[in-house]
């Protein structure tokens, strides 16, 4: 496992984290390719442009985002990342209170620079 890409992903979790927590749609919109084809808690399919709409009109927000797990597999051409996370805050004023493992797909744009070409999370049962 290169261990330089392995710190890079890192990083790049904990920005993709502070910028869900604070709402900031310009750092989304590096972090997230516009190819985006995510699968939400609900089965629903979200594109970036519904990700970065839901930060930006403040449908979503997030106090906390706390990781408990998180797993990294570096392939050839993209990295998997699979993490655990509790989130506290309210979706269109509904709260929220419960933990989800999303898995990210994280590949190299033409610039180089890595992005979220992928995505799916799955809600975790309290009892688990």
């Amino acid at each position: 496992m290169s261990l330089k890409l392995r710190s890079e992903i890192v990083e790049l979790e904990e920005r993709l984290r502070q910028a869900m927590l604070r709402s900031e749609a310009s750092v989304l919109d590096e972090l997230i390719a516009p190819e985006l084809l995510f699968t939400n808690h609900l089965g629903q399919l979200i594109t970036k442009q519904d990700d970065l709409a839901a930060h930006q009109s403040g449908a979503l927000r997030l106090q906390a985002l706390t990781p408990s797990e998180q797993h990294i597999q570096i392939k050839q051409g993209f990295v998997v990342v699979s993490v655990l996370m509790h989130l506290l805050g309210t979706y269109k004023d509904t709260p929220i209170d419960f933990s989800i493992r999303y898995t990210r797909i994280w590949a190299a744009a033409s610039s180089g620079a890595m992005q979220i070409i992928a995505g799916h999370a799955s809600a975790i049962p309290k009892n688990i």
